[in-house]
């Protein structure tokens, strides 16, 4: 079967979506949703978010009637679930054939000390809560809140990473939550037989993150790597990697539940 012309009438929800990755799949969905489809973009920056909503309204898709709310929330907290429920909730209609979830917010946490170095636990709870618990319970209420009924797909996509299998050392919070999360997803798809789930790793992007990463990471050699990365230009675009995923929805040949790499794209 030839891949699919676009992705259907769909509610998307996007969180971090006012920068990099999440923007870059923001713009994307808005050009492969038909007329009648609706983004919700989730993100702390308020600001940031606005101008990715004015964009998406005034593209060809917003001329066209695609809805775009945005939510400036943590997700890391419970009141911000529930403002994204509800936002959800309202802009959803009936003529909607898929259900969308692309959880992307995410932060690389602590990269200059080792494992032993984590000593305080509200430290590691709070990261916890903001990389996989978030995840987690914005999946389960969207699930609960969009049942499975004739007529709705519905599919969740997990921005996941190389750190979800191999180990970087002095990266143990951002490694423990990317394997966390690809095997709650696994389970999910297991659980969920008529769901699609994919964990997708988007590759090493030229990013905020990566900034991060080559400047405060403590392992000398996992910080050289990144630096020869970016000095050699292997980095990759969000736009490049953005347009993978897309591929891989508008085909839908994965298995539900796998690591999906962008170089495997």
């Amino acid at each position: 079967m030839p891949p699919a012309a676009d992705l259907g009438r769909a509610l998307c929800v996007i969180t971090g979506a006012s920068r990099g990755f999440g923007r870059a799949v923001a713009l994307d969905l808005c050009r492969l949703v038909q007329p009648g489809s609706a983004l919700v973009l989730v993100a702390r920056s308020g600001a940031d978010l606005r101008a990715v909503q004015a964009e998406l309204t005034e593209s060809e898709a917003g001329r066209a009637g695609l809805k775009v709310e945005v939510v400036a929330a943590d997700v890391g907290k419970v009141e911000s679930l529930e403002n994204i429920m509800r936002t959800s909730r309202e802009i959803f209609n009936d003529e909607m054939e898929k259900i969308i979830l692309i959880n992307n917010a995410a932060s690389l946490g602590d990269v200059s000390k080792f494992v032993k170095g984590f000593t305080d636990m509200a430290e590691v709870d709070a990261y916890l809560s903001l990389n996989v618990s978030s995840a987690m319970c914005l999946t389960a209420r969207l699930l609960q809140a969009f049942p499975p009924h004739a007529g709705l797909r519905r599919c969740v996509i997990n921005v996941s990473s190389l750190c979800a299998l191999q180990p970087f050392r002095s990266w143990s919070l951002y490694c423990t939550g990317k394997a966390a999360r690809d095997m709650m997803f696994k389970v999910l798809a297991e659980e969920e037989p008529e769901l699609r789930v994919l964990s997708y790793s988007p590759g090493p992007l030229d990013t905020e993150m990566q900034v991060e990463a080559r400047t405060r990471t403590a392992d000398p050699s996992i910080k050289k790597t990144f630096s020869n990365m970016f000095a050699q230009g292997q980095l990759l675009t969000c736009e490049a990697s953005s347009a993978k995923l897309m591929k891989l929805l508008l085909e839908d040949k994965f298995t539900s539940g796998e690591h999906v790499d962008v170089f495997d794209v």
